[in-house]
């Protein structure tokens, strides 16, 4: 398997360079405020008209990761919006009071969709991670979590992210790294089995969300994740 390389954009200019600088998936998000928040259903016909790419759009509304019954109504009817719109999957993730993964909330979002889906950082803010990755193989159509093994970071989880592909299948072949993600990560995650990136700040000049990515930027990592790949074959399952 090769690498997967996925890039946040914000609107068609985002997806056309993140196109020609060799992403492979994006994701879109109508803002970055709290982490990233869903977009318009218009913007995801125009950002598919924009790219051939496969488009998971950001399913959250607002700060933190819970919500309600009444919410619950309107995320179901975006989720059917974006995927009219031409959306290939979503990116979503909800946690309970006790900070652990919401799975009744999760699966009423999920469980009729035909399209895989991404379960995004929501992870590193639960209050057991063991638990909560027990949670995730229960979910239907699940293929990919998005995690940065702690949620200060990829600097800060990167040993968490080693250890738990190199010992648990299902997260090394779920796991989608990022969340300040730096080059000199890649290599120890690659080589640990990871095979799926997620970047935004640093697909743009000097990593601001302002600016519009920088399809040159997209192609170093794409060069960075080829060549690691190539390197370094996927682990066989202890």
């Amino acid at each position: 398997m090769s690498g997967l390389l996925e890039v946040i954009v914000r609107h068609g200019p985002d997806a056309e360079r993140a196109e020609a600088g060799g992403a492979d998936r994006l994701e879109l998000v109508g803002s970055m405020d709290h982490g990233g928040l869903s977009p318009e259903p218009a913007l995801v016909r125009d950002v598919r008209r924009a790219t051939s790419l496969p488009i998971r759009v950001m399913l959250r509304l607002r700060e933190g990761f819970g919500t309600d019954g009444g919410e619950l109504v309107r995320l179901q009817g975006l989720a059917a919006a974006y995927e009219g719109e031409g959306a290939d999957g979503l990116v979503l993730g909800f946690l309970n009071a006790h900070t652990e993964v919401d799975v009744g909330v999760v699966e009423a979002i999920v469980a009729d969709r035909e399209t895989g889906w991404t379960f995004h950082r929501a992870v590193d803010s639960c209050i057991s991670t063991d638990r909560a990755w027990r949670e995730l193989r229960r979910l239907p159509g699940l293929d990919a979590v998005l995690t940065a093994g702690s949620a200060r970071g990829v600097a800060e989880g990167l040993d968490e992210l080693v250890q738990r592909a190199r010992a648990d299948d299902f997260a090394r072949r779920v796991t989608m790294a990022g969340g300040g993600l730096q080059p000199e990560h890649v290599p120890w995650l690659v080589r640990a089995g990871v095979r799926a990136f997620h970047i935004g700040s640093s697909a743009r000049p000097l990593g601001e969300y302002k600016a519009y990515v920088d399809p040159e930027l997209v192609r170093t990592w794409r060069t960075l994740l080829d060549e690691q790949v190539s390197a370094h074959p996927t682990p066989s399952a202890p």
